[in-house]
């Protein structure tokens, strides 16, 4: 027999937001409770408390549910240089638990001793190729060509590659038209293959703020539809083949905000077309968080980033090793990232929930206003001519330089602390050499287009960790 409920509570008068508030000033000695709020980097305000008469304007609608039940696709990045360490990387990392698998190094001649052995019928494998896509994704479709249902990841994204470059070997809309030629050619060959992958990372990784990351994968998205419809595919299709790419950041409520904002847009921008396309998100974890110094706290960054892309609904999550920023990783920080993943969704049970969030009133007020932001700046950019244009005009460049001056300014203020480099730092000390920095101008003669090199300023990757110096 059920034991009885003692109503402990009802013994006391119910508490007020005055009560609260009267409390929260006596301890800050009068100084009022509008002294806690804080502001993201879009200026958007973080609330100390949040009730339903502090939520925010309502949504513009309300947003869809992820698209992802009882769990999301692990996704393990390759990017070993050999072909034959990158195919030993691949296969340990789809038997270690990984339900799909990134390649970022191959070319693609080498592609197919890189996947030898991977089933691609039951194996998600997705590209990361830059100016290279192209190749790549022939490759990979030659490579399938025994399996038509493969759920293949082809991830063309020549405005990603163009922004971090700073150059593109011939003009850039020459490129996007290129790859929609050829992808609109594998449509009918392989149904279940995405296309084009929309993302803002390359705006988040140089310094720049959620509004603007998720303002330019939103126009990456409107000028891929837009090519596909142009090489002959109906803008159903268009949309249905691109997938959205959002950053997961260590701060679970910028993050969670963030991803459920790109559904929200997504949403108003298919509305829009016409089109009923629900948003397919894949979510990698931020470069730009992780530190070279006490390398060890990178581990805690990417479980917070990862528990938030679970939580705002990836339907797919690439976790970096936590090793990165000192140029590498091994077996065992490939096998952590993996790990983490497996522990959040098979012992958190995060899957099991769709759009936990969603209710909240603190995550529901930051998703409206983050989706307001960007959708500002999806206008501003569309405004002047779509992405590309607004590349090569510098627009892009100088927003993300003031949200990176910005940024830098709240380090060296201790608005914006770095475990292990601006608080506790470590008595290691970090290894003498990292990773390469710089934009990547090197070009395949195979990705050449006809006609003259379009240009645009660099959009250079920084760490937070190098902003502090």
């Amino acid at each position: 027999m059920a034991a009885p409920i003692i109503p402990l509570a009802d013994a006391f008068a119910p508490a007020t937001s005055a009560d609260w508030l009267a409390v929260v000033e006596k301890t800050l000695k009068g100084a009022g409770a509008d002294t806690l709020i804080s502001h993201t980097a879009d200026g958007l305000p973080i609330l100390p408390l949040y009730s339903a008469a502090e939520a925010g304007r309502p949504l513009p609608f309300t947003p869809p549910a992820p698209s992802a039940q009882g769990g999301w696709d692990i996704r393990a990045v390759v990017a070993q240089a050999d072909p034959a360490a990158a195919n030993a990387a691949a296969l340990q990392a789809l038997s270690g638990g990984a339900a799909s698998i990134l390649v970022k190094t191959a070319t693609s001649n080498d592609l197919a001793q890189v996947l030898d052995g991977v089933m691609t019928d039951l194996a998600p494998v997705a590209l990361d190729a830059g100016f290279d896509g192209v190749e790549a994704a022939e490759a990979l479709a030659r490579i399938a060509k025994a399996a038509p249902a493969a759920p293949l990841a082809l991830h063309l994204d020549p405005l990603s590659a163009f922004a971090a470059s700073g150059a593109s070997p011939g003009p850039i809309e020459g490129h996007i038209a290129r790859a929609a030629g050829f992808a609109a050619g594998l449509i009918d060959i392989y149904p279940r293959a995405s296309l084009f992958l929309a993302r803002g990372a390359v705006i988040h990784e140089a310094g720049g703020s959620p509004a603007w990351e998720l303002g330019f994968a939103m126009a990456a998205a409107v000028a891929y539809a837009k090519a596909l419809v142009a090489a002959g595919a109906t803008i159903d299709t268009a949309f249905e083949r691109i997938v959205l790419g959002v950053v997961a950041e260590a701060e679970p409520l910028t993050a969670i905000a963030k991803l459920r904002a790109a559904r929200v847009l997504w949403t108003r921008v298919t509305q829009a077309c016409g089109v009923a396309a629900p948003a397919r998100i894949e979510a990698r974890s931020s470069r730009r968080m992780l530190t070279r110094a006490d390398r060890w706290t990178n581990l805690m960054r990417l479980t917070s980033a990862g528990f938030s892309a679970a939580v705002g609904g990836a339907d797919a999550v690439v976790l970096g090793a936590f090793t990165d920023a000192i140029g590498g990783a091994d077996a065992f920080a490939l096998r952590m990232a993996r790990n983490t993943q497996l522990i959040l969704m098979e012992e958190a049970h995060l899957g099991r929930v769709t759009d936990p969030a969603g209710g909240s009133w603190a995550f529901e007020s930051q998703t409206a206003e983050l989706s307001r932001a960007a959708w500002a700046v999806f206008v501003e950019i569309e405004g002047h001519g779509g992405a590309a244009a607004a590349l090569m005009n510098g627009v892009i460049a100088s927003a993300v330089g003031r949200s990176r001056d910005a940024l830098k300014t709240a380090i060296s203020g201790r608005g914006l602390r770095i475990l292990g480099v601006t608080d506790f730092p470590s008595d290691e000390p970090p290894p003498s050499s990292g990773p390469p920095s710089g934009p990547e101008t090197a070009f395949s003669s195979r990705a050449r287009v006809v006609g003259d090199d379009s240009a645009c300023p660099p959009l250079l990757a920084t760490r937070l960790e190098e902003l502090a110096r």
